[in-house]
């Protein structure tokens, strides 16, 4: 068994983006400029946001965090939205989900100028990615793939089981993987609550993709010997021996499933760290394609 080190992995990727980023300073060019839009007090996304503006830091990125709490007006989310659409200082921008409910998710995702979509949420940059032209693309999933170049990860002919669909990760993950690409060429079955016999497919899979956000939901039964798992689960647990009173599960059972495993990725600091690297060279990416 071998670890998928995602931070590991990631640190490389951010020391060629500082790299560029020395470079064009050394020219007297634009730095890159990602801003994010937080809205609440919900740990996990306040523990994603601060983790994006602490790699722009190291990186040499310019940041800007845009904060409101809970009851902020969707009107007053959008006019935000676009004025950071025209923002030339700004070059890429996320709205950290979730949103509360009173607020439409879609419409804000709509109302963010694709050009600036460094999240790769819009549906201008999704329906790119479908037809192979170039785009955003989702930044856990591009995140994923990456971390499986960078490690030599054999795709094409296997089978891969993702075992969640949602619009962030699972469903876009299972068009990229699919592709006639370097990374992809899978036969992939995309799973979710109502798919019958799912264990039985799950342990028929060459390569498993965990993402419904269910701790430990993978066990050991479920894996065949050598199989490839990322786990993309990253939930809180009440955790008494920790500082802060918890600790962050992923959707696999990884002490009891590791040893069958031919690579495995932690949590943390295995997907999390790469979905950040993503993000970052997206960010870089827009401000070029923007001409600056």
């Amino acid at each position: 068994m071998e670890l998928l080190d995602g931070k590991a992995t990631a640190q490389g990727i951010k020391d060629e983006l500082k790299l560029a980023v020395d470079t064009r300073s050394a020219q007297n060019k634009k730095i890159p400029h990602l801003a994010a839009i937080l809205v609440g007090n919900d740990g996990g996304s306040m523990t994603y946001v601060n983790a994006k503006v602490k790699a722009c830091d190291l990186i040499g990125f310019n940041s800007s965090l845009i904060k409101y709490n809970n009851t902020v007006s969707e009107e007053e989310l959008l006019a935000k939205v676009i004025a950071l659409n025209n923002d030339d200082e700004i070059d890429g921008f996320i709205v950290q989900l979730p949103l509360p409910e009173h607020i439409d998710e879609l419409k804000i995702t709509m109302a963010i100028d694709p050009v600036k979509d460094v999240d790769g949420f819009h549906p201008e940059n999704l329906g790119k990615m479908m037809l192979n032209l170039p785009a955003f693309l989702p930044a856990t999933p591009a995140g994923i793939l990456e971390l499986m170049k960078r490690n030599k990860i054999e795709t094409s002919g296997k089978d891969c089981v993702i075992i969640g669909r949602s619009n962030i990760v699972g469903m876009p993950l299972s068009i990229m993987l699919a592709k006639n690409t370097e990374i992809g060429n899978c036969t992939v079955t995309l799973t979710h609550s109502r798919t019958k016999n799912l264990k039985e497919k799950v342990a028929a899979a060459d390569i498993i993709i965990a993402a419904i956000g269910s701790p430990g939901f993978v066990t050991e039964d479920m894996v065949k010997e050598g199989a490839v798992i990322i786990d993309v689960g990253t939930t809180r647990v009440a955790d008494s021996s920790k500082k802060n009173g918890w600790a962050l599960k992923g959707d696999v059972d990884f002490a009891n499933v590791a040893h069958k495993c031919s690579y495995i990725t932690p949590v943390p600091g295995g997907v999390g760290p790469m979905t950040i690297a993503s993000l970052m060279i997206n960010t870089l990416r827009s401000m070029e394609i923007q001409g600056k």
